[in-house]
């Protein structure tokens, strides 16, 4: 695990303050400094969200041909991710985001939308949330956490420092689809060859994050983000080079999602006519209640595995996981993610979740909620300020989710790589997260194999009994397409 030392030496046995004693900031071995910086890098990392939520959920159209107002989904998507981030910090204490969780909103648009109104579709988001905050309460969630064995607790760890890592390559344009009748799905840059300014922003900027963290830089990752923003508006401005789409026609070698340039204003009033929109009984009789109860279930088997894995990883790279691979807190920090994926809902967002990326932030040193206050507030602040935050192009964030991925797999040498009965379900979770663009593909597939073994090997009693419900759960989760073209 990468655990970051105190800045000034070791930690006082003594709290310094009321405020120092709520937040265990120095029972953590942390400081104001290194949670600000912390808060800072997570930020940085998924402010990108602001944008890409509203380009999602308002590229869409629900089933009475409406579409959702994208600046109005912008303001929401921050004031909620905002708020329940903060909440997290204040709550949980753990330095864990949350906002808009991305494929949960393209479900949402793409699949239950068309199927009923937007209202409808966010009212099931507020159902899921809800049924995962009993499931929190009655203390299921924490079990079902705390059933899962150590090894493979930190094979999600590792797994998930993969996905980062192809998340920022991919959105950085680094690593491409392949265009043309070839069978190798993915490439380096555009047709094998790093051709364009953006992707060159990239190779730099993570070089140089790369140099400041072996050379134990303080700030290492803020800094490289922050360089490379810089020198991201530098080639923008030398070359005009404009985003990815052109008048709806792509344009391969411009910015992935933001254009690097300063804006024409910078504050702008936030428009939260979205709040509220929703509606949890209408969506029942107008798409069937079997299609509702599909659609509920395969947000809830996402939010709730995403959400174990996520605090799991942040945790291991923080080294604040207990014996049993638990992190503080983990109730509290389970039921505030549930609160999130319903408020989510309630504000037409889609469901909100916890945020890998938050492991920047811990590469940072964060490592109680504090950090969670920075970021939370400047998600508030994003409602004003949507026109500069958007100047921080996917090319330069990528390189923090580039090094904290390398961070994270450190963790592998941990596994048993000589018991199969552990090895085999660990390599499966590790490595179909990142080939599946999914963090609950790879939990499911990981612990079904993980029982499957152990049962041919005869050591059923070996298995917690928690276990065979979540196994079965993933198995229908797997099956839900043969399972819905047949009962649809």
């Amino acid at each position: 695990m990468a655990v970051a030392p105190p800045e000034n030496g070791p930690p006082s046995a003594a709290p310094r303050n009321g405020f120092d004693r709520y937040f265990e900031i120095t029972a953590r071995g942390s400081t104001m400094s290194r949670e600000v910086r912390g808060g800072l890098a997570t930020f940085f990392t998924m402010a990108y969200i602001v944008v890409l939520n509203p380009l999602i959920l308002g590229s869409a159209v629900d089933g009475d041909g409406q579409k959702l107002s994208i600046p109005a989904l912008a303001a929401a998507t921050a004031l909620v991710a905002g708020v329940m981030t903060i909440l997290m910090g204040v709550v949980g204490r753990f330095p864990l985001a949350l906002a808009a969780g991305l494929g949960v909103n393209a479900l949402v648009a793409y699949e239950i939308a068309p199927e009923m109104t937007w209202a409808d579709a966010m009212g099931l988001v507020v159902i899921e949330g809800v049924i995962i905050a009993v499931l929190v309460l009655t203390g299921l969630r924490t079990a079902v956490f705390r059933s899962v064995p150590t090894q493979m607790k930190t094979a999600i760890g590792v797994g998930i420092g993969l996905f980062l890592t192809i998340i920022g390559l991919v959105d950085a344009g680094f690593v491409r689809r392949t265009e043309g009748n070839t069978t190798v799905p993915v490439g380096l840059g555009i047709g094998g060859k790093l051709v364009s300014w953006p992707m060159l922003v990239f190779v730099v900027g993570l070089l140089l994050t790369l140099v400041l963290v072996v050379r134990k830089v303080k700030g290492a990752i803020l800094i490289g983000i922050l360089a490379s923003t810089a020198l991201a508006m530098l080639v923008e401005a030398a070359g005009n080079i404009g985003p990815s789409f052109v008048d709806g026609k792509p344009n391969p070698k411009g910015w992935a999602l933001n254009v690097p340039e300063l804006p024409s204003t910078v504050v702008d009033l936030p428009d939260l006519s979205l709040l509220g929109n929703f509606n949890v009984l209408d969506s029942w009789g107008r798409a069937g209640w079997v299609v509702v109860l599909m659609f509920v279930f395969t947000l809830l088997i996402t939010d709730f595995f995403d959400t174990m894995g996520t605090m799991v990883a942040v945790g291991q790279e923080g080294g604040m996981l207990d014996e049993r691979g638990t992190p503080p807190r983990a109730k509290e920090i389970l039921l505030v993610d549930s609160i999130a994926a319903a408020s989510g809902g309630a504000a037409s967002v889609s469901s909100n979740t916890s945020y890998i990326e938050s492991a920047a932030g811990v590469a940072e040193g964060a490592r109680t909620g504090v950090a969670n206050l920075v970021t939370g507030v400047l998600f508030l602040l994003a409602m004003f300020l949507a026109p500069l935050v958007v100047v921080v192009p996917f090319e330069a964030a990528s390189t923090a989710l580039v090094v904290v991925g390398f961070l994270m797999m450190t963790a592998v040498r941990t596994i048993d790589w000589s018991d199969y009965e552990i090895a085999i379900p660990a390599f499966l979770t590790i490595v179909l997260m990142p080939f599946t663009y999914s963090i609950s593909n790879g939990i499911g597939a990981g612990l079904i194999t993980y029982v499957v073994v152990k049962l041919a090997k005869g050591k059923a009693r070996e298995i917690h009994p928690l276990l065979y419900g979540v196994a079965a759960l993933f198995v229908l989760y797997f099956l839900r397409g043969p399972i819905e073209s047949v009962v649809l």
